[in-house]
């Protein structure tokens, strides 16, 4: 339960949809508010993290030039100034402990020391993330933490980290139950917190043990599902949960629509200061299509799961930059609200070659009112998709209130957030360094160091907002042309209460 001073109560109810608030005072002290749920255990990640992660591409081939070169391509791309400013160094970097217990670096990997590395990435403008296992062995069964938390949180910590991702391996059967995993994983998070450093927490115990209904508590995400591959929807044995309620062995080798589709049962899960991790991104690892990528990197964005770029950010094609560089998209991810979307439909078609084919309807609430609307059409052939006034405002129509929901009798303009997607001659003037600087008026591109998405969405920038296609009348459909393993991603702006036409004489 989070305490703040009444001086910053607006600033955090921000970021909160709706909050439950009650005042208490002892002695002299200033009245604080206490917000259930309303911020993070730790006062860290009050929107998705977002950065860069070297596994997906680069396994246990990594090393200190990997880092710096990949961080100095992110400012280049202009990736660092959208908010990928997390450097997060994967498994494999530490060679065993010395006598006194602490992790020994590779220095083969890492000649200059990892203090030294660490500066220089916070130099250009980063924050850097380190990587260990709840288990005696990472799962590349290099040294894990069981047992050594306090010490490596210390190292950490004298070195500068400000991200630790958790992973689960070798944890010597201290699973099989919420309470077992909890414990194991909060020894790490009163270790990070004893520091007196500020180090988001990162859990990835693949979501064994549900940790959506515990971890919120003691770390800043939590991975809800098993590990992420390349594929839009290819069912893999190694992953054999289609749920996450419930799941004994979630696995990996886990496709998009695998993951996306265990996200519905949590949706209230995802709150400010603690994100479901869908796991890492795959765009640009080649194993997917533009449009299924687009589909990847948009139900990603709307779930506010954290976004870390899983490729080699060097050999970005200007196709898969454009899709990472969608501010329309990230501002959704990084809006304050720090919700998740609710499918609010699903049908299954005709069966493809993958499996079974399926569309279904998403929607989510920001922070200003706004709703965004997701058409995924996972089928096999390009489909004429709707979605209908009631359905945007499902939950408002359903709650059981004594009057219809005033949204209901607004208009609301629609538009398309990949309409202004950065086309691929511009794309490859940024990658060629040949492109000028982003004017405030762009369409395609934004600097988010510069101004931020809050304030960017209150001016109406264009890049954040995009492109009309239409509108929503009190009563009315709208309706899009979505392409196979595709997405339509829309935001709805109010225009206020309609008016109704006089009949004609």
């Amino acid at each position: 339960m989070a305490t703040v001073k009444l001086a910053s109560v607006a600033t955090l109810l921000l970021g909160t949809a709706s909050a439950y608030y009650g005042r208490r005072q002892t002695g002299n002290e200033s009245p604080t508010v206490v917000i259930p749920g309303a911020s993070s255990y730790n006062g860290l990640n009050l929107v998705p993290q977002l950065g860069w992660n070297n596994w997906n591409a680069f396994h246990c081939d990594v090393n200190e030039s990997l880092l710096l070169t990949t961080a100095q391509d992110m400012i280049d791309y202009g990736l660092r100034d959208l908010g990928y400013d997390n450097i997060v160094l994967d498994d494999c970097w530490a060679v065993g402990r010395n006598e006194s217990g602490y992790l020994i670096p590779d220095v083969q990997k890492f000649p200059s020391g990892m203090k030294s590395i660490i500066d220089q990435i916070h130099n250009l403008g980063f924050k850097f993330g380190m990587y260990s296992s709840a288990g005696v062995l990472t799962c590349g069964r290099f040294p894990g933490s069981l047992g050594y938390e306090t010490q490596d949180a210390n190292l950490w910590a004298s070195w500068g980290v400000d991200y630790l991702k958790y992973d689960n391996c070798f944890n010597q059967g201290q699973s099989g139950t919420p309470k077992l995993s909890f414990d194991r994983y909060k020894v790490m998070s009163d270790a990070l917190n004893a520091t007196g450093r500020d180090m988001v927490y990162a859990m990835c115990n693949w979501g064994n043990d549900d940790p959506f209904d515990w971890a919120y508590r003691i770390a800043n995400s939590g991975r809800m599902s098993g590990d992420i591959y390349d594929s839009f929807n290819r069912p893999d044995d190694r992953c054999p949960c289609t749920e996450a309620i419930g799941c004994a062995w979630p696995g990996f080798h886990c496709s998009v629509m695998n993951i996306l589709n265990k996200m519905p049962a949590i949706t209230s899960r995802t709150m400010s200061g603690y994100f479901n991790d869908m796991d890492m991104l795959e765009v640009g690892n080649g194993g997917q299509s533009d449009s299924e990528y687009v589909v990847h990197f948009s139900m990603w964005a709307i779930n506010s799961s954290p976004m870390l770029i899983g490729t080699n950010v060097g050999t970005l094609s200007p196709a898969n930059l454009a899709i990472y560089s969608n501010p329309a998209i990230l501002a959704i991810n990084q809006d304050p609200s720090a919700g998740a979307a609710k499918r609010v439909w699903r049908y299954f078609t005709d069966p493809d070659s993958t499996g079974e084919g399926e569309i279904s309807l998403w929607t989510r609430s920001l922070s200003n009112g706004d709703r965004i609307v997701a058409l995924l059409n996972a089928a096999n052939t390009t489909m004429n998709m709707n979605v209908t006034m009631d359905e945007v405002f499902f939950d408002e129509r359903t709650a059981g209130a004594y009057r219809a929901p005033p949204e209901l009798s607004q208009t609301w303009d629609v538009y398309d957030l990949w309409a202004n997607r950065m086309g691929e001659a511009e794309a490859a003037a940024v990658l060629n360094g040949t492109v000028a600087e982003i004017s405030s008026n762009s369409t395609t591109r934004f600097n988010a160091t510069r101004t931020s998405y809050a304030d960017g969405i209150e001016s109406g920038h264009a890049a954040l907002i995009g492109k009309q296609v239409g509108t929503l009348e009190p009563s009315g459909t709208f309706t899009a042309e979505i392409a196979r393993h595709s997405v339509g991603v829309y935001r709805l702006k109010s225009r206020g209460a309609a008016t109704r036409k006089r009949d004609e004489l």
